[in-house]
């Protein structure tokens, strides 16, 4: 075990080492940016790793670059293959469930809507219907998007109870997992459903995630490290937007926390959960990118995208209050802080260094930053 990376049970964002250590988790979309990070911080509490998921989406990635296919027990395949992930979660008997594969996209879901929605829909129709059926599994975290909000362009944040909505196929579809997680919930895994299957399941929402690592199609920071590296302006086509952003290990440790919960104390917890940043924190596109350029020490600029794009949202804001006041979460890193991560991680990749090593010490650092 790695000194100082389990945090104490006295502060607040507690993971309890003991709970996790020898758990059997099932982990989708772990090839993916959040999920790789989720695979690397689960394998170093002590679980045994079962990732089903798609290749990686992009030629380089942190599943690759961090080594973390050595770590976890992977079966390359696509939710949207109702028998092969029944048959998996069969063979994997599961303790804990944490389901994040997804098309995660919002301009991608313009270009295939049916894929989107099949993905993000059914996908999760498919990982439930077969973790019903599995008397091992005691905990699933389905990930959502804050994107599932009736988003009204309001200066406050959305709270669990608002209305679930969605402009666009990928916001839309979000909503409608929302609403197939509460069916399932209340149908066939609460306390309430026939022939209930003793599971408690929970939703989580999370804004913006960055961090060191991600090169995913068509999302900012790799738009900019690339443009940094290239010597090269940012093109952004939507700079005044304004998004609640946050470091990857933010959400991920509220899911580590509310997994922990709903195995412990089942239906309490079984409900939906917002994990974001301070209200401070959610900046414009513009702003991200400006602070970005001077940590990098670049002399590029950005300059607005011209050409016409599908309709995004402006304003977006999460109100975690109830993450804070009931699992005892809250955001660690400012907006400051997480910037200067992704500075550091991919610095450190420029310089081929050691990744999985950067990681687990990226993750180290953010544990003693919460002990502090």
């Amino acid at each position: 075990m790695r000194p100082g990376l389990y945090l104490k049970t006295s502060t607040p964002n507690m993971i309890n080492s003991d709970f996790w250590r020898g758990k059997k988790v099932l982990l989708t979309g772990h090839t993916g940016f959040k999920g790789s990070w989720m695979s690397l911080w689960l394998n170093e509490l002590g679980c045994t790793v079962y990732g089903y998921a798609l290749q990686p989406d992009s030629s380089i990635n942190l599943y690759e670059e961090a080594d973390v296919d050595s770590i976890v027990n992977s079966l390359i395949a696509d939710v949207r293959d109702a028998d092969t992930l029944n048959n998996y979660v069969m063979q994997v008997q599961p303790d804990i469930i944490f389901h994040l594969a997804a098309q995660p996209i919002v301009r991608e879901s313009f270009k295939d809507p049916v894929a989107t929605i099949d993905t993000n829909v059914m996908g999760t129709v498919n990982l439930l219907e077969a973790a019903r059926k599995i008397d091992s599994v005691k905990a699933i975290v389905v990930v959502t998007s804050d994107k599932c909000y009736d988003n009204k362009e309001w200066q406050w944040g959305y709270r669990e109870n608002e209305a679930l909505g969605g402009h666009d196929p990928y916001s839309a579809s979000k909503a409608c997992a929302e609403l197939i997680t509460q069916c399932y919930r209340l149908s066939f895994m609460g306390n309430t459903g026939a022939n209930a299957h003793q599971c408690a399941v929970a939703s989580a929402r999370a804004g913006n995630v960055i961090g060191g690592g991600d090169w995913s199609t068509d999302r900012l920071i790799p738009n900019i490290v690339d443009s940094v590296n290239n010597d090269i302006d940012v093109v952004l086509r939507n700079p005044s937007a304004i998004r609640p952003w946050q470091h990857v290990l933010e959400p991920l440790a509220g899911y580590i926390m509310l997994a922990e919960k709903l195995a412990t104390e089942g239906h309490a917890y079984a409900e939906a959960w917002n994990f974001g940043p301070q209200d401070s924190d959610a900046r414009s596109v513009s702003w991200i990118t400006e602070q970005l350029i001077q940590l990098f020490d670049s002399e590029s600029h950005w300059r607005l995208d011209s050409a016409q794009h599908p309709h995004e949202a402006q304003h977006l804001k999460l109100d975690c209050s109830k993450a804070q006041n009931r699992l005892n979460w809250k955001p660690t890193w400012s907006l400051s802080e997480c910037l200067h991560e992704i500075v550091v991680w991919h610095q450190a990749h420029a310089a081929n260094e050691d990744m999985r090593k950067v990681s687990l010490e990226t993750i180290q650092r953010y544990s003693k930053k919460i002990e502090s």
